[in-house]
């Protein structure tokens, strides 16, 4: 029935928004804000009604999480880098029907899954900020996911990922992106040191270890990277825990996927972090790679980082 059009891994850094402003920073992330609106624009030409987030700034404790209401509309300051985004204004549609059936089919694959129509939770800006410069005259219906997962398998995120896909395609009327919203090395600079590391990774390891996973990315080297993920997301201080790229391969078909990415936006570093703008051509999946929910099993694993 319905068609995943795009996907893609896009950076959310609060630097886009600072970077609008008179001051020094003005201008400093014009690649990245560039690299959202021609991800919007393709979007538009793929006839996309929804953009569905996966968002790590969105923190849950406990099962995952789908903000589908019909509408939001507020004055956004973030609580962790107040002087980045202050006063931020958005106003955005939802999509409560295509909520539902990504939660009901989740629950159908094993990963419990709940849709949250009626409420007065407003995105975080892991989805606003894309959203700023994709979707600026709303032609886009939008969806947040939960991507903070702080007791949650990857198994589950890749499984959460595919069902999602199969939702659409299966159960919706309509042409959906997916986006992961979040970082590659997330090692925020000390503090004191954040003016020095404005626009540089917080250590060598770090970047080389980035610009290796990118360079696999781009030829397409899914099973070497998806064998690893658990591993990078630890000791590359991932985003969320790479919950939202978990998420992204599950839906993309995990170690079959058979595509290389198109870099966007090349990467970079902000406030000591790991960035990238970069898109995932949707081929024809069987999802047999896709590993399976392991929610109702415990093991010694740390939470964020468990095993595939």
């Amino acid at each position: 029935m319905g068609k995943l059009a795009l996907v893609a891994k896009i950076t959310h850094v609060p630097s886009m928004y600072l970077s609008e402003l008179d001051g020094p920073q003005k201008g400093c992330r014009q690649a990245a804000i560039d690299g959202h609106k021609e991800i919007g624009r393709r979007c538009r030409e793929m006839g996309v009604d929804t953009i569905v987030v996966f968002d790590t700034h969105w923190l849950v404790n406990a099962n995952y999480h789908i903000n589908c209401a019909p509408h939001w509309a507020g004055n956004y300051t973030s609580n962790e880098l107040p002087h980045f985004i202050s006063n931020m204004e958005f106003e955005y549609d939802g999509n409560p029907e295509l909520g539902r059936i990504l939660a009901e089919e989740c629950n159908r694959q094993g990963v419990e899954t709940l849709a949250h129509d009626n409420t007065t939770l407003d995105p975080e800006y892991g989805t606003l900020v894309p959203m700023r410069y994709m979707n600026e005259d709303r032609h886009f219906k939008v969806i947040s996911v939960s991507a903070m997962c702080t007791v949650h398998y990857l198994n589950d995120s890749a499984r959460l990922g595919w069902a999602m896909r199969k939702a659409v395609e299966e159960h919706y009327d309509g042409t959906v992106a997916f986006f992961a919203s979040g970082s590659l090395s997330h090692r925020f600079a000390q503090n004191g040191q954040a003016p020095e590391f404005a626009n540089k990774v917080w250590s060598p390891f770090l970047e080389t270890l980035d610009n290796e996973v990118v360079e696999m990315w781009k030829r397409g080297d899914w099973k070497t990277f998806c064998d690893m993920l658990p591993e990078y997301a630890a000791k590359g201080h991932g985003e969320g825990f790479m919950h939202d790229t978990a998420m992204m391969l599950g839906a993309l078909g995990w170690s079959d996927y058979d595509q290389p990415a198109e870099i966007v936006t090349p990467y970079f570093g902000s406030s000591g972090t790991g960035q990238i703008n970069a898109i995932f051509p949707v081929s024809e999946q069987s999802g047999a790679s896709v590993p399976g929910p392991q929610a109702s099993v415990t093991d010694e694993f740390a939470p964020g980082s468990s095993r595939l």
